[in-house]
């Protein structure tokens, strides 16, 4: 992958700024407040999109991290690509808190609640944090480190697919999906905003993704460049041996 600005990169946010903008105009102002839950159910045209795509960042995480530990496809970029993900599902994943206490303090009353949907999701979060924690381990060998961290994606990964279901798992006070059931919970203009703000989020995760692993890139030669530059001047700087003396007959 180039470590420069590419027309995917251009095209990604570009769609992001226009989505992001029609989503903010018609969940705003062109949407009707919802007959129960008023105007805070324009809520609902971000929180489950930014919900989605931060376990879908960290599934590439995984999935990238799983690469890397197979020796046939063992890569530096996958690891590289891990890390980007993993930082951008992070942001995802606090957000997702975020709006979604904003969105639980008036309907149920608290900013937060010991339910299976939010308790797995801040767990999702911290796991993730120790993962890019791990990724900055005192391991001299970084081959080594990466594997380290790699093992640790996969066992923070674990909790994915826990938070996607645990609405179906267990009781709880968060509501099961919107739309992903035989009749969808909202329809018309509703729909039509959350899916443009489904979009939206989907082209911003990846602007983010492919700007975090360039820059990793970047990071990456410079590094390598810094090192290379260090043993020349080392080498320049060391004191020429003297030659032994020869013996004269």
């Amino acid at each position: 992958m180039s470590v420069t600005a590419s027309p995917l990169t251009r095209f990604l946010g570009f769609a992001a700024l226009v989505s992001l903008a029609g989503t903010a105009v018609l969940g705003l102002w062109v949407t009707d407040p919802d007959v129960v839950q008023g105007d805070l159910v324009r809520l609902i045209y971000i929180h489950p999109a930014i919900a989605t795509y931060g376990e879908a960042l960290f599934g590439v995480t995984a999935l990238a991290s799983l690469l890397y530990l197979w020796p046939r496809t063992r890569r530096r970029r996958w690891d590289l690509l891990a890390g980007a993900s993993a930082e951008v599902g992070v942001v995802f994943a606090a957000l997702t808190l975020v709006t979604g206490s904003i969105w639980g303090r008036p309907t149920w009353g608290v900013w937060w609640t010991w339910d299976a949907r939010l308790t797995s999701t801040a767990l999702l979060l911290a796991l993730f944090l120790g993962y890019l924690a791990l990724r900055r381990a005192p391991i001299e060998d970084a081959g080594r480190r990466s594997i380290v961290a790699a093992v640790g994606a996969l066992v923070a990964a674990v909790d994915v697919p826990i938070v996607h279901y645990s609405v179906q798992w267990w009781r709880t006070l968060h509501q099961g999906p919107t739309l992903l059931r035989p009749h969808p919970l909202i329809h018309g203009q509703q729909l039509q905003t959350m899916l443009l703000g489904f979009a939206a989020f989907a082209f911003l995760a990846g602007w983010l993704l492919l700007h975090r692993y360039r820059l990793a890139v970047l990071e990456e030669r410079l590094d390598q460049q810094g090192l290379d530059l260090a043993i020349r001047a080392r080498r320049a700087e060391a004191p020429a041996q003297p030659s032994e003396p020869v013996a004269v007959p």
